[in-house]
């Protein structure tokens, strides 16, 4: 989804009915474990939540027992989502975590730059290299193919083959 660190402690809940405030979610929540905190964010126009809250358990195994038990089930006429939370962003920033300054990630953005100049400069090499080398390659296939030629005139040539045995022949 993205690229944050999962809160394997704090599920996300959507799918929440207007009636439901914090004590109901904590209620439908508790027989899973111990709750460290329940969260509605509010709608700052209505004051209403937003139809989704966030449960912290104390302990990451409540939670992932809440999430396979909660996770498609009903609560005050409304089907509930349930999964692991992902840290708060925040516009700006490459990473976006909201404990980080917008700044935070230029470092890391300027060697990355230098990093993709560099593998494009490494393969514009390699690319030569290949070129060179299917360049080499051919010209010795063509350099192998003359040499077949040459001997494949004087196996095919009946005379030169007769001129060749005679003086072989005066020879000895």
């Amino acid at each position: 989804m993205n690229g944050g660190q999962v809160q394997k402690n704090t599920l996300y809940v959507g799918g929440l009915a207007e009636e439901v405030d914090e004590k109901i979610l904590h209620a439908a929540f508790v027989p899973f474990g111990d709750i460290k905190d329940v969260k509605t964010p509010l709608d700052q126009a209505t004051q209403k939540h937003r139809s989704f809250g966030f449960v912290t358990f104390l302990e990451r195994e409540d939670a992932a027992a809440a999430m396979d038990n909660m996770d498609g089930s009903e609560l005050y006429g409304r089907v509930l989502t349930v999964n692991y939370a992902f840290p708060e962003k925040i516009k700006g920033g490459e990473q976006g975590w909201a404990a980080q300054p917008i700044w935070a990630d230029a470092d890391t953005w300027f060697e990355r730059q230098q990093h993709e100049e560099e593998m494009r400069r490494l393969e514009a090499e390699q690319k030569a290299a290949m070129q060179e080398a299917e360049r080499i390659h051919l010209q010795k296939m063509a350099t192998e193919r003359e040499g077949e030629k040459e001997d494949d005139t004087n196996a095919a040539d009946p005379m030169a083959m007769a001129e060749a045995e005679a003086l072989n022949q005066k020879a000895s």
